[in-house]
């Protein structure tokens, strides 16, 4: 029994974070996981210039509504789902994901939450579990799924390592020159290709 496990931003739908910044004018805010490997650092940050700049949860979410899946994504979502069951293994949250999973005709998805509080402000973040993308891995494994992984950050990078198979996708140059032993595809065409010879 195989299964796939694929990021989410960077691979199925654009960057959440780089598009409010580019809404906000607040250039701190496109610092991503292509950039910081530490993520609980990187959500800190991003909680601090929010409360700096008086932006809510509901500022967020306006942004995120008006974007949609990176051209190709869904077609290639939907036949991948015709060949394998999938999940998408995402450090995003919930409040953030559910508009952009019905563009893509609801996959299954595990992220994790936000702590907001009455003036609907975002006080921290709750991780599932920390390296949850790895660990995620290591229990479909323990079912007896042959596990296929796929991303383009450096949270993405234990998973993909995890996993029986896997590859880069569209990744920065940072991360293909400290890890140029990974298999790296730019279209959603070779990426379903790869993932075809993966499964037989």
């Amino acid at each position: 029994m195989d299964i796939v496990c694929l990021d989410m931003e960077g691979v199925l739908v654009p960057e959440i974070w780089i598009n409010v910044a580019e809404r906000t004018g607040i250039e701190e805010l496109k610092i991503t996981t292509r950039d910081e490997p530490d993520y609980d650092k990187l959500m800190a940050g991003r909680i601090k210039i929010l409360e700096e700049h008086n932006l809510k949860l509901k500022d967020i979410q306006n942004v995120i509504a008006q974007m949609g899946p990176m051209e190709g994504a869904l077609s290639f979502l939907d036949s991948l789902r015709t060949m394998t069951q999938v999940v998408i293994l995402s450090d995003t949250f919930s409040e953030f994901a559910s508009p952009l999973m019905r563009q893509l005709n609801w996959p299954t998805i595990w992220c994790n939450d936000l702590e907001v509080d009455e003036k609907n402000t975002i006080i921290r973040h709750r991780m599932r579990l920390h390296d949850g993308k790895r660990k995620a891995i290591q229990v479909l494994k323990t079912l007896n799924y042959r596990t296929f992984a796929a991303g383009d950050s450096y949270n993405d990078l234990t998973m993909i390592q995890e996993a029986d198979g896997g590859c880069l996708f569209r990744a920065p140059r940072n991360i293909l020159e400290q890890y140029p032993d990974l298999q790296i595809t730019e279209t959603y065409d070779e990426f379903l290709k790869i993932i075809k010879e993966f499964l037989g």
